[in-house]
């Protein structure tokens, strides 16, 4: 009960009001029959553009965050990078010693120049001629022409009689001692092929390592950790510097569920940080969230920043507001033809040379205008001067004006 009292008092405040005056008015009507008309300036009910905002709080992130570590092994021989400085793709952020890099470089290359030798390649030939053309097939090959041509003779001169059966088997001996070497000849080749393959990929990884001795940034931005010194001893996968993007930055934030069929993609994002409360930064919404949290009843977005100008940092707090929609044609009242009372605004429309109080639910307000959400139909005159004087039903004389189209902007409750 005590709650619907409360509720009721500024309506009960304003009926007290209003009842005094015209009371007075009225009491005051005998002797005052002669009393001049009051002279008032009006306007007539304007429209506006209200574009429509939803309030946002959240925190700047690092859209990238890449925490580089070793590839090989080795000592530390110079970090060149400090914490805050900023990188580019590719920039060294630490040099390990490579000698021992280099040593199994050399090994590695020295294995291959063999396997490339045996196959009869020469500097700079990509692949290895045809078997017939390496060296140790070619004298196979000789081998078993030779034994054939034996054994051909020895055959025809058996038959003959002019050579025994003993040096015929002989003959027919080294001939497939001749042919076995041949194919053995040809199946080391296939070996030495695939050796060649394994020699190479050695000598890349061996190349790889002793480039990876230099550990570069994977990305630009810049360095929020650095865990590495010189002289220290690092081991294969060791994390060695962290690395943030530092513009675009991302604004990570809530919104009511009930603005869900209003955000999208691409609208604007306007906020300040505590760092620069006079300065207003801007956004464009990039990602919206699939799901409702159910627990608070929001759903996330992120937008992103600018930071060009290297103001704004990872871990900002920022506050504002999200573009939702632009409403035309509102209508709009001057701010001199409102007045409000234990929280009911009032405005004095005029008709016929009279005045007559009638109460409105305000909405946005900018440039000197009210939007008027409920109370008028938008052709009515509102007096914009003596409000206090004003009582339904009181006689009065307009002294001009008028009002306009104006644009404003609001934020949402």
């Amino acid at each position: 009960m005590r709650h619907a009292f409360l509720a009721s008092t500024p309506l009960l405040l304003l009926a007290i009001l209003v009842s005094a005056c015209n009371s007075g008015r009225a009491e005051g009507g005998g002797r005052g029959r002669n009393r001049p008309t009051l002279e008032i300036q009006t306007a007539h009910v304007g429209k506006m553009s209200v574009e429509r905002r939803a309030d946002l709080s959240g925190t700047l992130v690092s859209p990238d965050q890449a925490k580089v570590s070793s590839e090989v092994a080795g000592i530390v021989r110079e970090v060149p990078v400090q914490l805050g400085s900023e990188v580019r793709a590719g920039d060294p952020l630490v040099k390990l010693e490579p000698r021992e890099l280099q040593i199994a470089l050399e090994r590695a290359s020295s294995a291959l120049r063999q396997v490339e030798a045996q196959l009869g390649m020469t500097s700079g030939q990509k692949e290895p001629p045809p078997d017939e053309q390496i060296a140790s097939v070619q004298q196979a090959l000789v081998n078993r022409d030779d034994a054939k041509n034996s054994y051909d003779r020895a055959a025809n001169l058996n038959k003959r009689g002019l050579v025994s059966q003993a040096d015929r088997d002989t003959a027919e001996t080294r001939l497939k001692v001749a042919e076995a070497n041949y194919r053995a000849a040809l199946d080391n080749v296939l070996v030495l092929r695939a050796t060649l393959q394994d020699r190479r990929a050695a000598v890349d990884l061996a190349q790889k390592k002793l480039e990876d001795s230099v550990i570069r940034a994977p990305v630009g931005g810049a360095v929020s950790e650095r865990l590495v010194q010189p002289g220290e001893f690092l081991r294969e996968n060791t994390q060695v510097v962290t690395i943030v993007q530092i513009s675009p930055l991302k604004l990570r934030t809530s919104i009511q569920e009930r603005y869900a069929a209003a955000i999208h993609q691409g609208q604007s994002v306007d906020f300040s940080v505590e760092a620069f409360p006079d300065r207003r930064f801007a956004g464009r919404i990039a990602y919206v969230g699939p799901a409702v949290e159910q627990a608070t009843r929001t759903f996330a977005i992120e937008a992103l920043v600018d930071n060009s100008e290297r103001v704004l940092k990872p871990g900002f707090f920022a506050k504002g507001t999200v573009a939702l929609r632009t409403d035309q044609n509102v209508l709009s009242v001057p701010d001199n033809a409102v007045s409000t009372l234990a929280g009911v605004s009032t405005v004095y429309v005029i008709a016929e040379g009279k005045a007559r109080q009638q109460i409105v639910t305000l909405g946005a307000h900018e440039n000197g205008q009210w939007e008027i959400v409920e109370g008028l139909k938008g052709d009515e005159v509102v007096a914009t001067s003596q409000l206090n004087q004003l009582a339904t039903g009181m006689a009065v004389s307009s002294g001009g004006g008028k009002g306009g189209d104006a644009a404003t902007k609001v934020v949402e409750p």
